[in-house]
């Protein structure tokens, strides 16, 4: 098991979002659910949290009440080797009522938070030669879903 586990609280669609979630990435698996008893919060027998695989890592849903929300501030990034991954899992999770949003990141209609990221850019950001990490960044900040081909031509200064 791992130290460390990403604990996701949603207001109430714990189960669903886990679903969606486990539709995309793989191996994927839920491990245990848990519900709630008479002592609530939650109504007795709904949904309190769900531990789950997601793409071999830990991970807990929590249905927590309306108080709780995503914001930008927390996100889970998806490391892509291909554009066609880029292309399938940002289709994916924006699907019905999903948004797409600038260098790469999307909302999914749950409202959390993902960064779908080409393996590459990373490097390119990182390199010692400035210029090029600059032409890949500001290509990047000029896109909504990245495009691995574009990014490659900027930092190659093409």
């Amino acid at each position: 098991m791992q130290k460390i586990t990403t604990f996701l609280t949603f207001a109430d669609r714990a189960e669903e979002a886990v679903k969606f979630y486990l539709s995309i990435f793989k191996p994927s698996k839920i491990v245990q659910t848990t519900r709630y008893g008479e002592a609530g919060p939650g109504a007795k027998g709904s949904v309190m949290t769900i531990q789950f695989k997601l793409a071999g890592e830990d991970y807990v849903a929590l249905n927590g009440g309306s108080s709780f929300t995503f914001s930008m501030g927390t996100s889970l990034s998806v490391d892509c080797k291909t554009q066609r991954e880029i292309d399938t899992y940002t289709r994916k999770l924006t699907a019905n009522g999903g948004e797409q949003l600038p260098c790469g990141w999307v909302r999914d209609k749950f409202g959390m938070f993902w960064q779908i990221t080409p393996t590459i850019l990373p490097k390119m950001l990182a390199d010692k030669n400035a210029a090029r990490a600059d032409r890949a960044m500001r290509a990047m900040m000029d896109m909504m879903k990245l495009d691995i081909a574009a990014l490659k031509k900027a930092h190659a200064g093409k």
